[in-house]
């Protein structure tokens, strides 16, 4: 019997099991699972013959030299797609990939449920100051009740940043919770952001007007350090500030200076620039910040959630299908020409995308 035609490969980073699954019975396609770290020369050899690569998303847990870089795709020939594990996609040169006509797709909104629980989630905590009172009940005795006690969100003002799959949902929740909700989105005209359910003003309206800012962009150029020493010294006195978007967007001793100095009450923080931050990082030494570990997007739905639409991507465009997800579009006319080259080469008829 002949061997599987179209190579799909990933590391060893965890994935959730569908999406092995989805391959294992699948005709004309083979899954290749290699390791992270060793077997250096085993791992070149799969991703040049991989027509598809499935590439973690997590930073700071995938070894730089499996990055998509130029230097990767010169050494990946066949490769027609990257597919992201996330809705992010740091670990990839979208751009290397357009010029060489390879498409890009991530698993945008497979996860937003659970990033937007965990928005509020943090918002709770350190509005009402939970973990706060958590931490003194395990060190000390003597306080009162009156010395942690926080505030309602009742009646006041979330400033959502990026109002995309993560920020709809936040901005439906905050609804619920009876607060007034702003966004500004710079990829959104103001009937849509209104549609998906909030007042549109510019970003610095949002940071003066709001009592709470939460940041659901993407990580990019545009955004890279957007959260400054300026930006928090524009936000209200005694505001909160929350993300769960990407590290990077915002400057962590900008906003460490902005708590110790009083002017921001509080925040809650579940990305970094180096994650797990280190354990002597300002932040983590104060109460008032509720930190968790980029796990916004981490609970068993989610996961699961994103490892069956990924294999349905992948299977898609292994069927030549434009996938619902796609970053680079203006690659998908190259993107075909190099698709039906590959066909014709392998002397077969593209994979089904269902069974």
């Amino acid at each position: 019997m002949a061997a599987p035609l179209m190579q799909v490969v990933r590391s060893d980073l965890w994935i959730d099991p569908a999406f092995d699954q989805s391959f294992r019975e699948r005709q004309g396609v083979a899954l290749h699972v290699f390791p992270r770290r060793g077997a250096d020369d085993a791992v070149w050899a799969l991703l040049g013959q991989a027509h598809v690569y499935h590439v973690s998303a997590a930073k700071d847990e995938l070894p730089r030299q499996w990055f998509v870089s130029d230097a990767l795709l010169q050494r990946c020939p066949r490769l027609l797609c990257v597919s992201s594990t996330g809705a992010g996609y740091d670990t990839v040169d979208v751009a290397a990939c357009t010029r060489a006509g390879i498409a890009v797709v991530n698993q945008a909104g497979g996860n937003a449920p659970s990033v937007a629980e965990h928005t509020f989630g943090l918002l709770l905590g350190v509005s009402r100051r939970m973990l706060e009172c958590d931490r003194r009940l395990r060190r000390e005795q003597g306080f009162g009740r009156e010395d942690v006690m926080g505030h309602e969100i009742r009646g006041k003002t979330l400033g959502v940043v990026g109002i995309g799959h993560v920020g709809t949902r936040v901005a439906a929740l905050a609804r619920a919770f009876g607060m007034e909700v702003l966004a500004t989105d710079p990829l959104l005209d103001p009937a849509e952001i209104v549609r998906r359910g909030a007042s549109p003003v510019g970003f610095d309206e949002l940071l003066a007007r709001s009592d709470v800012v939460s940041l659901h962009c993407p990580r990019d150029k545009t955004t890279l350090k957007m959260m400054d020493g300026g930006a928090f010294a524009r936000m209200k006195k005694g505001s909160l500030f929350i993300t769960t978007a990407r590290g990077g967007i915002h400057d962590e001793a900008a906003l460490a200076a902005a708590l110790r100095s009083g002017h921001l009450a509080g925040a809650g923080v579940d990305v970094w620039d180096q994650e797990p931050p280190p354990l002597n990082h300002p932040l983590l030494q104060m109460d008032n910040v509720f930190s968790t570990f980029h796990t916004a997007g981490v609970t068993h739905e989610a996961r699961r959630n994103m490892a069956v639409i990924a294999a349905e991507q992948i299977l898609q465009v292994l069927a030549g299908e434009r996938p619902p997800r796609l970053i680079n579009p203006e690659v998908w006319p190259a993107f075909q020409a190099r698709f039906q080259a590959v066909a014709a080469a392998a002397g077969r008829q593209a994979v089904p995308a269902t069974a």
